[in-house]
């Protein structure tokens, strides 16, 4: 399948990242937990994370560059990051980071130009 390069990274990033993210930002939800267990915590999912990463960026590899590859997983983090704060840290996002955002996504368009 010739498009299967170009769309399973992609996929593969979507789900990287949201494990990535529970990694990081979980732990949030529980202050009282002793940092060394959210440390431990988080390393145990961040390793689940690297098996849709690495692949993605392998196969990836071959229709993208490096650069490329970078950007769109910054966008997809923007996305799943925005998603998690809204639905599971219950934190509002106002018209600033809307913004802020946007100007991430505008600057990522620039790496697929030429």
């Amino acid at each position: 399948m010739p498009t299967l390069p170009y769309v399973l990274p992609i996929l593969l990033l979507i789900v990287s990242n949201a494990f990535m993210t529970f990694a990081w930002y979980g732990h949030l939800k529980s202050p009282a937990t002793p940092l060394w267990i959210a440390v431990l915590s988080s390393w145990g999912i961040a390793f689940f994370e690297y098996w849709f990463a690495v692949p993605a960026n392998r196969i990836g590899h071959q229709v993208y560059s490096a650069a490329q590859l970078k950007t769109i997983q910054e966008v997809i983090t923007l996305i799943v990051f925005s998603g998690f704060s809204v639905l599971y840290l219950k934190e509002s996002l106002n018209w600033n980071h809307a913004i802020g955002f946007a100007l991430i996504v505008t600057g990522a368009a620039f790496v697929f130009r030429g």
